[in-house]
């Protein structure tokens, strides 16, 4: 599986003073309470899958940087390891996400080279790789996430059933799969391979 980028809000400040309960209930036109219990409903599902989130620490933040370091992450095999040390840095630790020096840290957590994450980040070496994931998102119509692109021709949307997965998976599997030979492998039968033919002269 290959992560690619996709911002929710593109221009959102680097500090945000707002905290995720106001920012929920803004955002959808909620009142305090609601949202509170919107976050709570959350948290709920998360613990039920072992995941710890603290929506009181979290820091709203633009999350640029970030997606640039995942794809530096990938050029080294560590895309997943990054992609899952954010999202725990981020939903249960309470760390600043548009901070490089955060992000220098964490990124070393997974083995990285703290130099040239932050090399990347003063030369915007990766800035483009994430505009171009954001185009391609907006080619596909994809408006939200979570959302999954199965051999660039079969898109689910939202957090789907094991069952909605399955089948699209199996649909993928069903057209990418070799063909299905009949009648042996084709190495006993008569016929021509790599220039040489097997069938006897009549």
């Amino acid at each position: 599986m290959v992560w690619h980028s996709f911002e929710l809000d593109s221009s959102a400040p680097l500090v945000n003073p707002m905290n995720a309960r106001d920012n929920l209930a803004a955002k959808y036109g909620e009142t305090s309470e609601g949202a509170q219990k919107m976050l709570d409903h959350m948290t709920g599902m998360a613990s039920g899958e072992g995941l710890d989130f603290h929506f009181g620490t979290l820091k709203l933040t633009n999350t640029f940087q970030g997606h640039q370091v995942i794809h530096l992450a990938a050029e080294h095999g560590l895309q997943d390891a990054m992609k899952e040390r954010f999202l725990k840095a981020y939903l249960s630790e309470g760390e600043n996400l548009g901070d490089v020096d955060t992000l220098v840290r964490l990124a070393e957590d997974v083995g990285l080279s703290g130099a040239k994450v932050r090399a990347a980040l003063e030369q915007q070496t990766y800035a483009q790789a994430v505009r171009n994931d954001e185009a391609r998102a907006r080619a596909y119509g994809i408006s939200g996430v979570p959302f999954f692109v199965l051999n660039d021709k079969y898109g689910v949307s939202g957090a789907q059933s094991p069952e909605v997965f399955l089948s699209a998976l199996g649909q993928v599997w069903q057209e990418q799969r070799p063909l299905q030979l009949i009648g042996g492998t084709g190495n006993e039968a008569e016929g021509c391979e790599d220039g040489s033919c097997a069938v006897p002269q009549r």
